[in-house]
């Protein structure tokens, strides 16, 4: 019988070590507690992120191996150069984190977005509202074609989904913010659960200990203030 540790909400307690984590379902750590602001903040910093369908309880996970950007290595394919060139899409920080989070909680074919479900929802507009979270933007003059947000902890960013409503609209949100945050110093992009999308678009995986490793060193150095008022 499996125990997994159990956490309460509106209570400050610790993470167990995500070293503990099951290997099946690989990765998972806890259950229960909230998200609250402190809570997610913590988890984060840990290398601990939720993940949970609607109506369940909160689970939380620090899968092995985890996958993740060198943000100066994304792969650019020769098609979606092809499609960059030619495109006149433009691209703002923060514009639109409300729209780009509730277009990723839509169901897409190919990728997970219905487990965003409105307190996840609701936490990390919190979070973006006090400056932890952040969305990227791809518009085609006022249509908004493409995004991606996550959490900048230090100098690294986790990674928690993107949308794309025209080809190679994702894509070319997380290019750009790869580039965005290789410029600035940071070379890292949590993508937490490998898939053949995002392998594809030059993420590797590392074992658990060695993203813990960078992560605990990462997410104690300051990034530049001014970072997210431009790409």
């Amino acid at each position: 019988m499996i125990h997994l540790p159990k956490l309460h909400p509106g209570v400050s307690e610790s993470f167990p070590d995500p070293r503990t984590a099951l290997e099946e379902p690989n990765g998972l750590l806890a259950f229960g507690g909230d998200l609250s602001t402190d809570r997610l903040l913590s988890a984060y910093r840990q290398g601990i992120f939720p993940w949970y369908n609607p109506g369940e309880p909160i689970l939380w996970w620090s899968p092995n191996p985890r996958c993740v950007f060198e943000t100066a290595n994304v792969h650019v394919s020769r098609s979606m150069r092809q499609l960059l060139s030619r495109s006149t899409w433009t691209y703002t920080i923060d514009k639109a984190f409300g729209r780009v989070i509730r277009a990723c909680a839509g169901e897409r074919e190919g990728q997970r977005g219905t487990w965003i479900g409105e307190p996840m929802i609701e936490a990390y507009e919190a979070l973006h509202s006090e400056g932890h979270a952040h969305s990227v933007e791809v518009w085609d003059g006022e249509n908004l074609v493409g995004g991606i947000y996550g959490l900048a902890i230090g100098r690294l960013f986790c990674g928690e989904s993107m949308f794309s409503h025209a080809t190679g609209g994702s894509k070319a949100a997380l290019i750009a913010l790869c580039r965005l945050l290789e410029s600035n110093g940071m070379p890292l992009l949590d993508a937490q659960v490998t898939n053949p999308h995002l392998l594809s678009m030059g993420a590797i995986e590392l074992s658990r200990d060695e993203f813990l490793g960078h992560a605990a060193a990462l997410v104690r150095e300051k990034r530049p203030a001014d970072m997210w008022g431009w790409i």
